[in-house]
């Protein structure tokens, strides 16, 4: 059966009604339009914040292409210190690291790649961080140390040639000719036509005394 009211009885009602729910309708719209306002907030803040870690980052490479390293170690240190899970903050790393090395600092380029390693976004660029710090230790002659990081990480897709040759120069230096021999061999196995340095690891397995069938190296 449908209830009727007359205007005033309809009014009564809705004032009754808005008595025992208007506290809730109020909450559900602040929480709403606050929901709303905090999300497009966020959007504008994560915005502005791509653009400053972009800026320190540019800004940090062109005093690195000036040969300013001192001047871009600040804007380093700012993406670090606001920027800290930027992927620009992982990249600046990287750039750092590069120019420890070059600037014959091998020690700084080391920390450089271990802070990536251990916070880099996103996770290729932790991979990328990991392979160079293996190569830098075996510049340094820690071999043991280059080893174990290299064979630290398992998730390495699209980057087997690389990992699969750094192994084999580790296991070289160490005298593991055999060791060294199945790294090189991996890496020209799963190496894509027309990508890398084929003729590279040819010329290695050719020092340790294996001859690919089929294959020409550039000696």
């Amino acid at each position: 059966m449908v209830e009727l009211y007359d205007s005033h009885e309809q009014g009564e009602i809705v004032k009754k009604w808005l008595q025992q729910n208007g506290s809730a309708i109020v909450i559900g719209l602040v929480v709403a339009f606050g929901g709303l306002f905090g999300f497009n907030q966020w959007k504008l803040w994560q915005a502005n914040d791509k653009q400053q870690a972009y800026a320190e980052f540019q800004a940090m490479n062109e005093f690195l292409t000036a040969g300013q390293l001192d001047a871009a170690v600040a804007n380093f240190q700012n993406l670090q210190d606001k920027h800290a899970k930027s992927p620009y903050t992982s990249m600046a790393a990287l750039q750092m690291a590069r120019a420890r090395i070059e600037a014959k600092q091998p020690d700084l380029a080391i920390k450089y790649y271990q802070s990536v390693i251990d916070n880099g976004h996103p996770n290729a660029i932790r991979v990328i961080a990991r392979e160079r710090l293996a190569r830098v230790l075996l510049d340094q002659k820690q071999l043991d140390e280059a080893l174990k990081v290299i064979q630290a990480e398992t998730d390495i897709a699209g980057f087997e040639a690389r990992f699969a040759e750094t192994r084999g120069d580790i296991f070289a230096a160490l005298g593991k000719n055999e060791e060294a021999i199945a790294a090189y061999q991996q890496a020209l196995d799963v190496l894509e036509e027309g990508t890398g340095d084929r003729a590279a690891l040819l010329l290695k397995l050719e020092a340790l005394g294996v001859i690919q069938e089929g294959e020409e190296s550039t000696s």
